[in-house]
């Protein structure tokens, strides 16, 4: 919509109040000319500085802003950045829009200005606009959202609000810087596509290894005990102590064959593909509970239609990654694991009555679960889930797994 000069009006110092260093009453309207033109200067005039205050007509009346803080040298400034910048009314009035804004929204600046920031957002994102100007922070805040170009193309944004001073203007005056997330989103999504490949690898590594161990190492060991076993029997049996050492190694040997094939089958658990998520958690469930002592209750919710395969070997990856934090850094006493559909999500949950820990100030690169943290946000990222953690000192810790399933498979038996 181009302003029109009846809807806004620039007041403009005179040479002679510059000259002088006073602004009081030095200022003068335009001479009447055709309406293009009148709003073409003081246009102008705003973007070069010459403009001490807009007057907005209004239905309570017309309100001026002022624009001391606006200087020539700062206005140059903010026309060579590379974000959008714009002044923003209480209302949403565009009080001063930037080229490089105008050119987001394909719009020449002159119908840019002067207009209502609503026209270019969707219903949602002006609610959520609204919502940070009406509780505006000292630091300011920082709200994500897209534009609508007058095209109709949409431009996904990141907006950084911050209320500015008053300086004798009737009202809340916000300063707003645009940034145009494109290259940001296409690079994540790159990382994505890159993140998954290497997911892709190191299943395909993990398949290999398992093979190896399970058709050569196992059947090794496996050998080597019947073997002893065999040597053992032909040895006088009076010979006490050698029939105690025997039976040790035996004991020796039997067990590590079991971990080989504990080792081979979290790598690749096989009964995954042939029995399903709840099976194969059931079983690591048991195994960790008889390892650790730690208990574990499970609740489960048989689906109607089974997860896709990729699905379900996430969350199983994201619960062998949070038994493995609790068994090393929780000390719990307790541990509870829920799975189930919900809506057309499919979510787990493991919580446990541990030490916990303090998750704004534990990244990746800190000592303790930070690798296993991110290796769970990059698994459920995969298929387009999310992780959630809850958690604080002494408190426990609660790890919830979100990932969205086809419509036709978010039906749960009860």
């Amino acid at each position: 919509m181009p302003v029109q000069t009846k809807k806004l009006r620039a007041t403009r110092r005179t040479r002679k109040s510059r000259r002088n260093g006073s602004r009081a009453g030095s200022s003068s309207s335009y001479k009447r000319r055709s309406p293009g033109t009148e709003a073409d200067d003081a246009f102008n005039a705003i973007r070069h500085g010459d403009v001490d205050a807009v007057v907005v007509p209004g239905t309570q009346g017309s309100r001026v802003f002022t624009l001391q803080g606006a200087e020539r040298a700062y206005r140059i400034l903010i026309e060579s950045i590379n974000e959008g910048a714009l002044t923003l009314t209480v209302n949403k009035t565009i009080l001063y829009a930037n080229q490089r804004f105008a050119k987001m929204l394909k719009c020449p600046l002159e119908q840019v200005m002067g207009s209502s920031l609503r026209r270019f957002l969707s219903v949602e994102d002006r609610t959520a606009l609204r919502s940070r100007m009406r509780k505006p922070r000292e630091s300011g805040s920082q709200i994500q959202m897209l534009l609508k170009a007058v095209d109709g193309s949409r431009l996904p944004v990141q907006i950084s609000i911050r209320q500015l001073p008053k300086n004798g203007s009737d009202g809340a005056v916000f300063g707003l810087v645009v940034t145009d997330m494109t290259e940001v989103r296409r690079t994540g999504e790159l990382l994505r596509a890159l993140t998954h490949r290497v997911v892709e690898a190191q299943e395909a590594e993990r398949g290999r290894v398992a093979l190896e161990l399970h058709d050569n190492v196992t059947q090794l060991l496996c050998a080597v005990l019947f073997r002893f076993q065999l040597l053992a029997v032909r040895r006088p049996h009076d010979e006490r102590r050698f029939r105690r050492e025997a039976a040790k190694l035996h004991q020796m040997l039997g067990r590590t064959a079991e971990e080989v094939e504990r080792i081979s089958r979290d790598l690749r658990p096989g009964v995954l593909e042939q029995l399903g998520l709840i099976e194969v958690v059931r079983v690591a469930s048991k195994e960790f509970a008889e390892r650790t002592g730690v208990p574990v209750r499970l609740v489960c919710q048989q689906p109607a239609v089974r997860p896709p395969a990729d699905t379900e070997l996430a969350i199983y990856r994201i619960f062998q990654d949070a038994l493995r934090n609790i068994e090393k850094h929780a000390r719990a006493h307790h541990v509870t694991v829920r799975l189930r559909q919900h809506g057309s999500d499919a979510r787990l949950e493991v919580k446990d009555d541990g030490v916990g820990f303090d998750p704004e100030h534990h990244s990746a690169g800190q000592k303790g679960t930070g690798l296993g943290l991110l290796s769970m946000r990059e698994r459920a990222s995969y298929v387009g889930g999310t992780v959630s953690i809850r958690s604080a000192r002494l408190s426990g810790t609660e790890i919830e797994v979100r990932i969205p399933l086809p419509a036709t498979k978010a039906r749960i038996v009860a």
